[in-house]
């Protein structure tokens, strides 16, 4: 993303289609497999020294920093990886596992389609590769995040700053560790990186201010990832899989607290202009995310019509709840960080079309960040339940 002028962009402009929902227009991102292990993103970024040593400037960085010191876990040793895993079972014991919704159960009239006639077979399979499909894309989002979080540390100006962003850089390591040794060891396959999330670091990555960094990355990506994990966190059975996303989420509540903290006192010096760039990055990368869950890979993976299928994933009411709950923790975070309703109240308008601005009361995680912490081995919820369908 690069600066705009004072006019405020159109949809087309924002995320390449005039309609949120031209399901056309979505399927025609598709990531090429030609079998590179590397991929390149040219930007240019300042490099920023501080000489202003000062430790505590921002009590509130320095106390995020000091509890990441004492909060650190070894990928290793801290989780057992002796655990068995039946991916089979697993499956069978948790619809989560498959995040598009349809799993025969009635829930969706599929009269017509493909699906009228699969059997416990092809959704066990569906299943199958829904959970490598999602393990897949939450790898490849925690090291975008990590290469984030080294950006950040040579682009924030305050040392504080810097300090809690070198602690969150092991963090992430440790989280793209542990995702690919479960995919490896536990599951059955993996998945490239989605199209759409990859349009999404790579718009992240590009911009050269460290605002657009904090907001693509520690607000809206790891904002989403706090909400899936902590949904997954409750369904999921599998001891392993529990564990490491508990520790995982323990570190994720610390890192968007960082760029709420790091970002409020900056935006209020914002002008209006700077704010709506702001608000219509925000927008791109909530639609980008949003996109990137129809999971249109596994349906190309179980030759199965694409179109056809996203068709059927949008009407189901539990797809619909797990969408809405990956906005849990960003639109209050937008909030508190005041893009809802700055200048015209932009983003507020589109985060209603979306269909995702009843979480905007619900807690951010700036000040509040302790409510995941582990709690007799379950991670806090706060009191808030997930809304219905």
């Amino acid at each position: 993303m690069t600066a705009t002028t004072n006019v405020t962009r159109t949809n087309a402009e924002l995320i390449g289609r005039d309609e949120v929902d031209d399901l056309e227009a979505v399927l025609s991102v598709t990531t090429p497999d030609d079998g590179s292990l590397a991929a390149a993103v040219v930007s240019e970024f300042d490099t920023i020294f501080t000489w202003d040593y000062e430790k505590g400037a921002r009590p509130k960085l320095n106390r995020l920093y000091e509890k990441a010191k004492t909060s650190m876990w070894n990928a290793e040793t801290d989780l057992d990886w002796s655990i068995e895993v039946d991916q089979e079972e697993v499956v069978r014991n948790n619809a989560i596992a498959n995040p598009s919704g349809l799993n025969g159960s009635g829930a969706v009239d599929m009269t017509g389609t493909p699906f009228e006639k699969w059997g416990d077979k092809e959704w066990l399979e569906l299943g199958i590769e829904s959970q490598n499909w999602i393990l897949s894309q939450f790898l490849h989002g925690e090291q975008g995040a990590l290469v984030c979080t080294a950006r950040i540390v040579e682009s924030v100006p305050w040392i504080d700053a810097k300090y809690y962003a070198a602690t969150q850089v092991m963090d992430e390591a440790r989280h793209v560790e542990v995702f690919a040794k479960y995919l490896e060891t536990k599951l059955s396959g993996h998945y490239p990186v989605n199209a759409h999330l990859k349009l999404l670091l790579d718009d992240i990555i590009r911009d050269s201010r460290w605002d657009m960094t904090y907001l693509g990355m520690q607000i809206m990506v790891e904002g989403l990832a706090l909400a899936a994990f902590g949904f997954i966190h409750q369904l999921t059975t599998e001891p392993l899989l529990k564990q490491m996303l508990r520790k995982v989420m323990s570190d994720e509540a610390r890192h968007v607290a960082f760029g709420v903290l790091s970002l409020q006192d900056y935006y209020k010096e914002l002008t209006a202009a700077e704010l709506r760039e702001r608000q219509e990055f925000a927008f791109e990368a909530a639609v980008r995310m949003r996109d990137r869950f129809l999971q249109q890979e596994v349906w190309e993976r179980m030759g199965v019509p694409v179109k056809q299928a996203i068709e059927l994933v949008v009407k189901s009411p539990e797809r619909l709840m797990f969408q809405q709950m990956l906005f849990s923790k960003v639109v209050p975070n937008c909030k508190k960080l005041g893009l809802l309703d700055a200048g015209d109240g932009w983003l507020r308008t589109k985060f209603g079309e979306l269909g995702v601005i009843q979480f905007e009361d619900w807690a951010d995680t700036g000040e509040e960040y302790e409510m995941f912490a582990l709690a007799n081995g379950e991670v806090a919820t706060g009191g808030q339940a997930p809304p219905a369908a």
